[in-house]
């Protein structure tokens, strides 16, 4: 039985619209504190973007509609909850957005949406708002788009020559994974191929290079290990080219039954938030520390240690690495002490050319992770 919204206002069906927009993360949220989702204080979703002057804003982010023909089990959203569903057209999402824009509310917009009939059906709606945007309000800001899984490959085109960022959902590391949570979507014509496009279309030298790719896992709802997604996400940025990689942990209540504790995987329905955490840190080591996935560490279960990060886990199993000559040591070895992070390391590349550094003092104050780098370090 499925709930239906009576005649609903546009207030009203972005209010269940932008609420429901919240389980997909492919576009915020990352281990950075200021990177977070959080709520504002008339109880909205804010999704804070880095812009490419460094500063920070807010995305206007909801979907077109809710109502979904698939079955993905992890889903609040899936076809087969009863749920209060409805839908906005691409003339009143244009609308709406503007407003928003033209108040200075929002820097950008990320438009997804549940399956409304077919994938390309789905598609045509995410496009024409965008078309509405870009022509008709001639607006040339940011709009991240979702590709919908089964999407043809002239809708996915349409889709990046009119975004500035993509998504399409890798959901689960593998056939095998996806096919525990949904009978429908098939895993390599559905979600990788049309990925493999994306990139073709957005590689350097292409006619879209400069769109962005993103993409996001469930983290524990099929029951896979960390060393499988880490697996997929270091394929993803090695061979992909993926800008960014997301998680969401899957939180047990939202999803369907059959998901047990033993599918999950975790003993402490916290630890996969935990989990969570270390995948972010590890995508870090990956696009900021030149780690690869061959330098990641798993316990005997396969997953990330959920006591140590990712970081420290590499430099307690390469004891001979250590301790690293701060005075002469190259940006890469820094980067691999734990407690040294890319701004640190560039205060000390800076201030040796003009002196021996004697002590960490020297480099800034001493809190909690410089403390931890001295131990790795030699003066």
């Amino acid at each position: 039985m499925v709930g239906v919204v009576s005649r609903p206002g546009t207030s009203e069906k972005l209010d269940i619209l932008s609420t429901d927009a919240q389980y997909d993360l492919a576009c915020a949220c990352g281990c950075e504190k200021d990177e977070h989702r959080r709520r504002s204080g008339d109880g909205k979703w804010i999704y804070p973007v880095t812009l490419p002057n460094g500063g920070k804003s807010i995305l206007f982010k909801t979907l077109m509609s809710n109502v979904c023909s698939n079955d993905c089990k992890y889903c609040p959203l899936r076809e087969q909850n009863d749920i209060r569903r409805c839908s906005l057209r691409p003339e009143e999402t244009a609308r709406i957005f503007m407003d928003y824009y033209s108040r200075r509310k929002v820097f950008g917009l990320f438009l997804s949406s549940g399956v409304l009939g077919s994938a390309d059906a789905t598609m045509d709606r995410l496009n024409s708002t965008a078309k509405i945007l870009r022509r008709k309000y001639s607006f040339r800001g940011y709009i991240h788009l979702k590709i919908i899984p089964g999407a043809s490959n002239a809708a996915i085109e349409e889709s990046v020559s009119l975004a500035s960022a993509v998504s399409l959902n890798i959901e689960t590391p593998g056939e095998k994974n996806l096919a525990k949570l949904s009978n429908k979507k098939k895993y390599i014509s559905d979600i990788i191929e049309p990925m493999k496009l994306i990139s073709r279309l957005v590689g350097r030298g292409s006619r879209y290079e400069g769109t962005k790719q993103t993409t996001q896992f469930i983290v524990g709802a099929a029951g896979e290990s960390d060393a499988e997604i880490v697996k997929y996400m270091w394929g993803l940025y090695d061979r992909l080219k993926m800008n960014r990689v997301y998680f969401s942990a899957y939180q047990r209540g939202l999803g369907d039954e059959s998901i047990t504790g033993e599918q999950i995987g975790q003993v402490n329905p916290n630890d996969v938030f935990m989990r969570e955490h270390r995948l972010y840190q590890v995508d870090f080591l990956f696009r900021k520390y030149g780690f690869t996935e061959s330098d990641v560490a798993f316990e005997n279960s396969g997953n990330l240690s959920l006591l140590t990060d990712p970081k420290e886990a590499w430099a307690i199993s390469h004891p001979g690495f250590f301790p690293v000559d701060i005075n002469q040591a190259s940006r890469f070895s820094l980067l691999r002490v734990p407690g040294l992070g890319p701004v640190t390391v560039k205060r000390i590349l800076e201030w040796r050319e003009k002196q021996r550094i004697r002590r960490l003092e020297d480099v800034g104050k001493v809190g909690i992770r410089l403390a931890k780098a001295k131990q790795y370090l030699r003066f």
